[in-house]
């Protein structure tokens, strides 16, 4: 049996609990997007507030002046940026799926969260004048493997050229998919555009686990 398969055994319990915390209605509201669209969708159930929190995790957010999400979905990660920025803050959050990022602005409406539905390879035509380069921190929880190389490698330039100098991007990557060939091209494509690259530990509570990269221009 694989090691990262093993691993997932030993966690069987963890995983377990952790999807009873996630909200029926969230997980409900996922699984029929992912239905219509799997694809588009890229996954069958929302991240866990463990993922969430570890992908906010040093992202420098307390003093970000602006930040993006990209693939905000139901908002599973949304929540723990707002948690983090300050008041003064700009929060951008893009969705291509306009169900999901009409349910983003009535769920967060009030929260100061610009809702912009639109594709992340336009990340840059939506920022205002004087916005692109100078982006702090870009969260994203794109269905990379779903892409082919030409758009993966689009949107991560789109990405390096969204941030300033310093700035930092964070994605995951699911642990039993990241060794296919799927997974190695993207990471190839990401260390192409991010050479200052590093992958985090898996977080197991989460289905599937999966774990981070955070990455720099």
């Amino acid at each position: 049996m694989p090691p990262v398969v093993e691993s997932i055994a030993r966690n069987a319990g963890p995983l377990a609990e952790t999807l009873g915390r996630i909200r029926l209605q969230e997980r409900i509201r996922f699984l029929y997007e992912f239905a219509r669209d799997p694809r588009a969708t890229g996954a069958i159930g929302p991240s866990s507030p463990e993922l969430a929190e570890a992908m906010v995790r040093d992202m420098g957010l307390e003093s970000a002046r602006l930040v993006v999400e990209l693939g905000a979905g139901t908002g599973a990660f949304t929540t723990a940026i707002i948690d983090q920025l300050a008041p003064e803050a700009r929060f951008m959050a893009m969705e291509l799926n306009p169900r999901l990022a009409a349910s983003l602005e009535e769920t967060f409406s009030g929260e100061g969260v610009d809702v912009v539905c639109a594709s992340a390879e336009d990340l840059c035509h939506h920022l205002d004048r004087g916005e692109v380069g100078a982006v702090d921190a870009i969260v994203s929880s794109l269905p990379w493997v779903c892409f082919n190389a030409s758009m993966q490698r689009a949107i991560l330039r789109e990405i390096r050229r969204a941030l300033r100098p310093g700035g930092r991007f964070c994605t995951f990557a699911y642990a039993h998919a990241a060794w296919l060939p799927s997974g190695v091209k993207f990471r190839r494509e990401l260390r192409a555009v991010f050479p200052d690259c590093e992958i985090l530990p898996i977080v197991w509570r989460n289905l599937p686990p999966a774990f981070i990269y955070r990455c720099e221009p």
